[in-house]
């Protein structure tokens, strides 16, 4: 529905700025849209929700590389800055580039686990084709329920033998490359979950 836009409060993650119709916001409750129904729908209402699915998102709130006015993301890992919530006292990637991943505005540039809370640690790895299942068993400490594995500027799998301790025990465990597991880790930090971000930081040539 059309709704006035004062006197509203909207979630600083789930729901955006949306499109004015007539003089009042669109305001969305729910994390998804959806268009099925149109005979249900004024028309200036879905015509406001197909464009907040194309301009209202923000670059930072994406789990996949869209830019927020729909054109596709480059991909390449050269600087980029995330928005964080000064008021939150949680682990938020706030940026990384080739080499290094900015967590609460403080460079790293080595391979790192990052959970929402406690120390950002060291992760002592730093090819690819160097990963061992200790790399993973290093995660229990932290009782994530997900683990993201960042695997470099290009997505590759870690082999399941690797990740065995972790799934044996219902750990969730997926793969993106630097760009979506930073954006996804803050996602799913923000709403609460115990995630773990491992992400690998390559500081030698690989083939």
């Amino acid at each position: 529905m059309c709704a006035k836009r004062t006197g509203h409060r909207i979630s600083p993650v789930w729901a955006w700025q949306m499109p004015h119709c007539n003089g009042f916001a669109v305001l969305r409750t729910a994390k998804s849209y959806n268009l099925a129904n149109y005979d249900r729908v004024r028309q200036c209402i879905i015509d406001g929700l197909r464009h907040a699915r194309q301009d209202a998102r923000p670059l930072n709130d994406l789990p996949t590389c869209i830019h927020p006015r729909g054109k596709p993301w480059a991909g390449n890992l050269s600087k980029v800055k995330l928005h964080q919530d000064p008021s939150q006292a949680l682990n938020t990637v706030t940026g990384y580039g080739r080499g290094y991943v900015e967590v609460n505005k403080i460079r790293h540039e080595h391979s790192v686990i990052i959970a929402p809370e406690g120390e950002i640690q060291a992760w002592p790895v730093s090819r690819f084709d160097a990963l061992e299942s200790a790399h993973f068993d290093q995660l229990h400490a932290l009782d994530p329920e997900v683990v993201i594995f960042g695997s470099g500027e290009r997505l590759r799998f870690a082999h399941p033998r690797l990740t065995t301790s972790l799934t044996s025990r219902r750990v969730g465990v997926d793969s993106m490359d630097t760009q979506a597991a930073c954006r996804t880790y803050n996602i799913l930090m923000s709403e609460g979950r115990r995630v773990v971000l491992a992400l690998l930081i390559e500081t030698e040539a690989t083939a």
